[in-house]
C-alpha cells in the first residue's frame, strides 16, 4: 500500500512579488522522512517553505499539503493549515519581553488553547523534549544562542506538528550547538515527525543522512548536488576545492566522508620545511605588492 503523503507537488511554479523562483516543482513527502533542502542564499528554499505554510500563493500546477489543495485554499483555512506545521527561523523570533515560558503559552493562547493547567502542561511538556524545563522563568537576552534555537524548537513542537520546517536554523549558532540542534531534530524525526532543513552546510549531511534536494536555477532537484551551486560558507570550508560533486542522494554522506580523510592526509604529508614567505597572511603580501 503506497504510504500516504504529507506533500505533493505536481509540477509547480513558485513566484515572490511576481518573479519566478522555483520553476515545474515535483516534491513528495511522507510522514517521518527527513529531508534536507540545499541551496544558495537566495535560491529559493525559504520561498518554496513559504509556499508550504501559505504566505506565498501557488497559482500553478497541483499542490496539496496535508490535503489542502493550496491552489483553492481559504482563508480562514489557513491557521488550521498552519497548527499542523512548526517552524523555526535561524533568528529565533522570541518575543524579547517575555520569559521563556511566557512566549510559549502566548502561542498556545494565540492558537486557541484556554485551559490554564493544559497551557502549563503543554508548555512544561515541550520545554523538557528539549532540556530547557530548567529555563523557563528565563528571558531570551538571558539565554545563549544555542538555547535560544532550542526554545524556538519547544515552540515548534507546541502543537503536535505533523511536518516541521527548520530554515537555516544552524545559520546563528556556532559549531558545537549546531550539532546538537540537528541530533536534536534528527530524534524528533525518528519519533515519526517529518523534518526538512533548508541550509546551504554539507556537513550535516554526513552525520544525519537523509534525503537532499537542491534548489538551483529556478529548478528543485534530488539528482546530486554540486558544491559550487549550493555555496559554501565557514562550515563547509571542506569542500573549498572541490569542483563539483555530482553522485545519487544516498551516496552523498560517504562522498564527503572520502573527501575529507583524503584532505586530512594531505594535510599531514605537507612539507614541514615551508618558507617563512609561505606563512606570511596574505594581508602583508598583500600589502607588499
Amino acid at each position: 500500500m503506497e504510504e500516504k503523503l504529507i506533500i505533493a507537488y505536481k509540477e509547480v511554479d513558485i513566484c515572490q512579488e511576481e518573479v519566478m523562483v522555483l520553476r515545474s516543482v515535483n516534491l513528495k513527502v511522507a510522514h517521518g522522512d527527513f529531508v534536507y533542502l540545499l541551496g544558495k542564499v537566495g535560491s529559493g528554499k525559504s520561498s518554496l517553505f513559504k509556499s508550504l505554510y501559505a504566505e506565498i500563493s501557488v497559482k500553478s500546477g497541483e499542490a496539496e499539503i496535508f490535503e489542502y489543495n493550496l491552489l483553492k485554499i481559504k482563508r480562514k483555512q489557513i491557521p488550521m493549515l498552519r497548527r499542523k506545521i512548526g517552524i523555526i527561523f535561524q533568528d529565533f523570533q522570541l518575543l524579547p519581553d517575555r520569559s521563556v515560558y511566557n512566549n510559549l503559552s502566548f502561542v498556545l493562547k494565540a492558537t486557541g488553547w484556554k485551559n490554564k493547567e493544559e497551557i502549563d502542561n503543554q508548555v512544561m511538556q515541550v520545554l523538557q523534549q528539549v532540556s530547557m524545563e530548567h529555563k523557563a522563568k528565563r528571558l531570551p537576552h538571558q539565554l545563549s544562542g544555542g538555547e535560544q534555537q532550542r526554545v524556538a524548537i519547544a515552540r515548534a513542537l507546541l502543537n503536535s506538528p505533523e511536518l516541521i520546517l527548520a530554515d537555516e536554523p544552524t545559520g546563528n549558532l556556532d559549531s558545537e550547538d549546531g550539532h546538537k540542534l540537528l541530533s536534536l531534530l534528527y530524534e524528533i524525526h525518528k519519533a515519526g515527525t517529518a523534518v526538512m532543513i533548508a541550509t546551504h552546510n554539507l556537513r550535516w549531511v554526513e552525520e544525519f543522512p537523509g534525503r537532499v534536494l537542491h534548489c538551483v536555477t529556478e529548478q528543485l532537484s534530488e539528482n546530486g548536488v554540486t558544491a559550487e551551486e549550493i555555496g559554501e560558507d565557514e562550515e563547509t570550508v571542506e569542500l573549498s576545492e572541490i569542483k563539483e560533486i555530482n553522485v545519487p542522494a544516498e551516496e552523498l554522506p560517504k562522498v564527503v566522508a572520502d573527501l575529507n580523510e583524503k584532505m586530512e592526509k594531505e594535510e599531514e604529508i605537507k612539507p614541514a620545511n615551508e618558507t617563512e614567505e609561505t606563512l606570511k597572511p596574505q594581508e602583508e603580501k598583500e600589502e607588499e605588492k
